[in-house]
């Protein structure tokens, strides 16, 4: 018997069969899940297209095609497929994010078209957690940022991501896209800082969150705080945070050459679960 596949953009109305593929893994896909859930599969409210591969009539596998482009659940025949499909519609994307085995072979077949990229972060542990750690006492001054502290809060994203990523958030549109995301998490109530004296010493925030799994991101210490054990106390402070009123399961993914955080991470009580690749443009 034949088997039959083909590649096409989600219709609205196939969200059901959309959640399904998500939630074969809702910790992997919880940044996909959350979007999706929250706006749809229409392209405009959810920000890019959503393609999907079909196997004899069954929706198998996904691709989000918006300002990153995340395989999920794609094996290597869907990801032949959504790199021939990515080909023809060129590069739109300022990344490429998800497993890293799928998206290691995502990028094998779009670099000689798509490259070089700016950075590839081959392998990215992912860590999860559904418990408070033992040993470890939340740090009492960590709370939530208040929507009339963008001003205090700005400043330690803008380093964050300036550190993490390699370029600066106000580059472009001079920050406005990246300074509505903070205030919308802010507006949430999932951006969470320790401040002294008007200045931000820690920060994270809940990014991603579905009902079985939530993302923390943007860690960061201020330099000069480096090496107290904030990341640590704080980091507990959020996980209670996450835990007690967003979902049963916490991840976070990290750098593999970020040694003093993933420690930081295990001691909090992560364990690595597997692993991401982001290709960076």
């Amino acid at each position: 018997m034949l088997t039959t596949t083909s590649t096409r953009v989600l219709e609205p109305a196939e969200l059901e069969a959309a959640l399904a593929v998500l939630d074969r893994d809702p910790v992997a896909n919880a940044f996909v899940t959350a979007r999706v859930r929250a706006a749809g599969l229409d392209p405009w409210r959810l920000g890019g297209e959503m393609w999907g591969w079909y196997q004899d009539g069954r929706l198998e596998s996904l691709c989000y095609a918006g300002a990153n482009l995340v395989p999920i659940c794609a094996g290597s025949e869907a990801v032949r497929a959504f790199a021939a499909r990515a080909r023809r519609s060129g590069r739109r994307c300022s990344s490429i994010v998800g497993p890293a085995d799928s998206t290691a072979e995502l990028w094998s077949l779009l670099e000689p078209s798509w490259g070089p990229a700016r950075d590839v972060r081959a392998h990215q542990p992912l860590m999860v957690t559904d418990t408070m750690p033992a040993d470890i006492v939340p740090d009492p001054l960590v709370r939530r940022v208040r929507k009339d502290e963008m001003d205090v809060i700005m400043p330690a994203c803008v380093a964050m991501f300036t550190e993490e990523v390699g370029v600066s958030p106000l580059a472009g549109d001079g920050g406005l896209l990246y300074q509505a995301r903070v205030a919308e998490l802010v507006g949430a109530g999932r951006s969470f800082a320790r401040v002294e004296d008007g200045r931000v010493v820690f920060k994270a925030e809940i990014g991603a969150a579905t009902p079985h799994a939530c993302q923390i991101q943007g860690v960061w210490v201020a330099p000069e705080h480096r090496g107290r054990g904030l990341s640590e106390t704080g980091m507990a402070a959020v996980l209670r945070y996450a835990l007690d009123e967003v979902a049963p399961v916490v991840s976070l993914y990290v750098n593999d050459y970020n040694t003093a955080a993933r420690a930081a991470y295990r001691r909090v009580g992560f364990r690595e679960v597997g692993a991401f690749m982001s290709v960076l443009f």
